[in-house]
């Protein structure tokens, strides 16, 4: 079966972005999918020291989950991954596990080239696109395949619960999982 992990990187366990993930997993399960849905809540996921430990142990040296999560990854057929937008950004956090994921993949045989997947952002106002184009550079320098959908990959929503509201926001995500999957089951063919 075609796996898709989703993986929130928001701090709060029950909030927009993980209501997002949730609908995406939902979404792919129901179009003949298995997915499983992540949270680095309550996580501190360290940047990069750039120490190259990955170079020689294939691992990093930081133990904060990063190294578990990548062998997850490895193992499955694509990742969604999913950020709240502080100051019109990513969350630190999300980029530094993209960041060391990335590392991690490098020094892996590339084992994440032809999965495919890519990034939706949550954000109360503003901020989106900018973090979709920040989120993206990972997918693309790490020869990922990321599917369109029928809009950006953004939904609207400050207060826990707010992102149901917006329904295009919804049906996008839905649609881009939709989209991860179907690619994802033509590149097992």
């Amino acid at each position: 079966m075609t796996k898709i992990i989703c993986i929130s990187t928001s701090p709060r366990k029950k909030g927009n972005t993980m209501l997002a993930m949730e609908e995406m997993a939902k979404t792919i399960q129901e179009n003949g999918g298995e997915s499983e849905i992540y949270s680095l809540a309550g996580k501190t996921i360290a940047s990069c020291r750039a120490c190259n430990a990955c170079n020689k142990t294939g691992k990093c040296a930081i133990d904060d989950g990063v190294n578990e999560m990548a062998e997850i990854i490895k193992n499955a057929d694509g990742m969604i991954i999913g950020a709240p937008v502080y100051f019109g950004t990513a969350r630190g956090d999300c980029m530094n596990f993209l960041q060391r994921l990335g590392m991690i993949n490098l020094s892996n045989q590339r084992f994440l080239d032809g999965k495919v997947g890519g990034p939706i952002a949550v954000a109360r106002r503003g901020g989106h696109t900018a973090t979709l184009s920040e989120m993206l550079m990972f997918f693309f320098i790490n020869g990922m395949i990321v599917p369109g959908a029928k809009y950006w990959n953004m939904g609207f929503g400050r207060l826990p619960g707010e992102v149901a509201e917006d329904i295009e926001g919804v049906e996008n995500f839905k649609s881009f999982a939709a989209n991860v999957l179907k690619v994802a089951k033509q590149m097992k063919k």
